[in-house]
């Protein structure tokens, strides 16, 4: 008895701890999340309550719209009643947000049809080539940030290092001018114009869409790759990379394990901020290209007159900046603990 008592005390406090670590894990986890979403939601709260200001701002009214020159004192007053433009401001705003959190963005002043329904295929396009563009953005940077940065002051580096500086430079529509001239006219390889829903096949769908997200990623390409270099370099003269070498430790296994873990921050906090710019040059791109996207559709809404629609394109760029932020965050303090302290 005396035996299994000890054993029994012994092995008692194995419970408690085991729980403590898995506690400060999970923690060490959900602390920069939640301190990142404490963040972001007043941005994602702001930008909604501007974009319901500017479209309250803007003077617009659906009564002018669907009824022209025929209407009448009692015919606008009935519209807006319908569209409740006669409530105080501050309930239209709230309306609006509870609206938005059922999955809803209202109807279009033109013609009463639901925004999301206008907005459904137009958003895949738009979707389609900022994904792509940033697809080969980070590949592609990442290859040449890797390259620059292993061969650091060599021909290889010089070229690395030039060629993203020209590229950065480059305006999108005059990227995409060159491409439709060479792949599209000059070569006849790809289509100039338009856009294929990937139902209709991945192939055919991928060759309407790799022009425009390759004209639309070079600034990408260039950014990360310089600040990869930047940061990888950076990383290679730590002490911690010289301690590794003289242990004897492989190249592949100091880059993986200590270089590139530490050197990566700097080519993802500059990632979170092209998303946004990618979202603004995709409208101009579309307009090159001939695709019918969320940006083309905003700027005839917004010509139009149409604010629910122009608050919906808003409303959505908003929240797929503040989603693709929060997960640059994560992914950040995940690989970089020291990250979170600053958040």
């Amino acid at each position: 008895m005396t035996t299994t008592a000890v054993r029994g005390a012994l092995a008692a406090p194995s419970v408690p701890r085991s729980t403590g670590i898995v506690w400060h894990r999970v923690r060490g986890i959900l602390a920069p999340l939640v301190k990142t979403i404490g963040i972001l939601l007043p941005v994602f709260f702001l930008g909604s309550f501007f974009t319901f200001l500017l479209g309250a701002l803007s003077g617009r009214n659906p009564a002018a719209l669907q009824l022209g020159d025929a209407a009448t004192p009692e015919a606008v007053a009935a519209i807006e009643h319908e569209y409740g433009l006669d409530r105080p401001f501050l309930v239209q705003y709230f309306d609006w947000l509870a609206t938005l959190a059922s999955g809803s963005f209202g109807n279009s002043w033109l013609n009463g049809v639901p925004v999301v329904t206008l907005l459904g295929e137009k958003a895949l396009v738009s979707l389609s080539v900022t994904g792509l563009a940033l697809l080969i953005g980070v590949v592609f940077g990442f290859i040449f940030g890797v390259l620059a940065a292993r061969f650091h002051t060599r021909w290889i580096d010089r070229v690395i290092t030039t060629g993203t500086t020209v590229i950065s430079v480059l305006p999108p529509f005059v990227v995409g001018i060159a491409l439709i001239s060479v792949f599209a006219v000059g070569l006849k390889l790809l289509p100039a114009v338009g856009y294929v829903p990937i139902e209709m096949g991945v192939g055919l769908w991928f060759s309407h869409i790799i022009l425009p997200a390759v004209a639309l990623s070079f600034d990408t390409v260039s950014d990360i790759a310089r600040q990869l270099r930047a940061g990888l370099v950076a990383a290679y003269r730590e002490n911690y990379v010289t301690g590794a070498v003289v242990r004897g430790l492989g190249s592949r296994r100091i880059f993986f394990v200590h270089v590139l873990r530490n050197g990566v921050g700097p080519a993802l906090s500059v990632l979170g901020l092209k998303f946004p710019a990618l979202l603004g040059g995709a409208v101009l791109i579309e307009s090159i290209f001939g695709l019918a996207g969320y940006g083309t559709f905003a700027a005839q809404a917004a010509v139009s007159g149409d604010v629910p629609s122009v608050q919906a394109v808003l409303v959505i760029s908003v929240v797929l900046v503040v989603v693709f932020n929060l997960l640059v965050n994560i992914v950040l303090n995940r690989l970089i603990p020291s990250a979170s302290r600053g958040v």
